[in-house]
């Protein structure tokens, strides 16, 4: 991600708050209403490729790179803002290419390796799965109803793995177990706010696919377009009902996931010798961004869907069960002034 000086956006585990790692430091943002809440300028913590919040704490995992890195880029720092200073670092023998925590996991991502850790009070290892070679550092982690699941790029080609992490705390074992998601590469993954879901597309990003994660079937697919496209983010709505996605063409995408009778059909839907193409169930509803410029998107509350962009926008829209979608705010979080209350 590039553009204004960010490097990349990441929210938080609730989606309330958003991180730029940037060329001048890092920001903190709150989503609702939107604010700038912390920034860190380039003499405290030098250029950042990766910041990650923990929950709404104190703690963030910050990651050196772009010009003028303080931090190398093989090391996660954990900042403390009480503190206002470097808490703990751990380093490795390669790049860093993610961080995700959780309130007593570190977990690092390697381009084919994902590292767990104890945190916050040790960085006891605890695991090393080997991944297929992850150049985005793709890897999630849910931990909802006190289960631990970590969803990673398997070794074969499309495949997703998927591990219970909470099962090690009962001696058991952390074997993954496997999702032949794709034929092709995954490109992102996401959990929905129980963690009985997982939601996956390849880099071809025509597809998005939501499976069980307790007994692997798929529950539905979705169709983006018919169009190869590079997806940026995919995220499942609190309640689990809906799903949006955002992608490089332009386009936020949101799909219906529990009333699936909801999105639309393809008009060649009655010509069966066209293929799984015609079955395949496309958006409720969507709305445009800038082409060509990355963004998350995540849904707020009241059926509404955030954009946040690496220009420095911030997109609200609303969307109604008949596919109506109307933009309701907008704003350049990157102009904002300094509020620097956590």
């Amino acid at each position: 991600m590039t553009g204004r000086g960010v490097n990349s956006l990441s929210f938080n585990q609730d989606y309330g708050c958003f991180t730029c790692a940037m060329e001048s430091g890092l920001r903190v943002y709150n989503v609702d209403p939107l604010t700038e809440r912390l920034r860190l300028g380039v003499e405290r913590v030098g250029s950042l490729s990766r910041v990650e919040m923990l929950h709404r704490t104190n703690l963030l995992a910050i990651v050196g790179g772009g010009a003028v890195p303080k931090y190398a880029d093989n090391t996660v720092c954990i900042w403390d803002d009480l503190q206002k200073q470097i808490a703990i670092d751990v380093t490795f023998a390669r790049h860093v290419l993610a961080v995700r925590m959780t309130r007593d996991r570190l977990i690092v991502v390697l381009p084919n390796h994902v590292y767990g850790f104890k945190f916050p009070n040790t960085t006891e290892k605890e695991f090393r799965f080997d991944t297929r070679y992850n150049p985005t550092g793709l890897c999630e982690v849910s931990e909802a109803g006190g289960k631990q699941l970590l969803a990673y790029p398997g070794l074969k080609c499309g495949s997703l793995q998927l591990v219970d992490l909470s099962s090690a705390e009962q001696g058991a074992s952390k074997a993954p177990v496997t999702i032949n998601a794709h034929q092709n590469e995954l490109a992102c993954v996401a959990f929905n706010h129980k963690g009985d879901m997982v939601a996956t597309a390849s880099k071809k990003g025509t597809l998005i696919r939501v499976f069980d994660t307790e007994n692997r079937k798929q529950i539905v697919e979705l169709r983006r377009g018919s169009d190869p496209a590079t997806l940026y983010c995919i995220s499942f709505s609190p309640d689990s009902s809906f799903l949006c996605v955002s992608s490089d063409k332009g386009t936020v995408h949101i799909f219906a996931v529990k009333e699936t009778g909801l999105n639309q059909k393809s008009k060649f839907q009655k010509m069966s010798f066209l293929g799984q193409y015609v079955d395949s169930q496309w958006g409720l509803a969507s709305f445009t961004l800038p082409a060509e410029c990355p963004c998350l998107c995540a849904f707020g509350p009241n059926n509404s869907v955030i954009a946040i962009c690496v220009d420095g926008t911030f997109h609200k829209y609303v969307f109604t069960k008949d596919g109506n979608c109307n933009r309701e705010a907008y704003d350049v979080y990157l102009d904002m002034g300094d509020d620097n209350d956590m």
